[in-house]
């Protein structure tokens, strides 16, 4: 195997060392406060409720060609 040398790319670099010091520079503002309301209440309740309300209304197994899938 051939052994390059390359010379890694600057920007990549310290790319890399603002995402492992991220959590240093973390602040709560309006905005990111939105997104963690969003991505922790808003979203698994809205996927919970489409559950909840969709629970046993459909039966996958021994379907034929032509059967329907919704229960009645």
């Amino acid at each position: 195997m051939a052994h390059l040398n390359v010379k890694p790319d600057p920007a990549y670099q310290k790319f890399q060392a603002m995402q492992k010091a991220r959590h240093k520079f973390f602040r709560w503002t309006p905005r990111t406060a939105r997104i963690t309301i969003l991505y922790v209440a808003v979203i698994p309740s809205i996927v919970g409720y489409i559950a909840f309300k969709t629970d046993g209304l459909w039966d996958f197994r021994a379907k034929r060609k032509g059967d329907l899938i919704v229960e009645r």
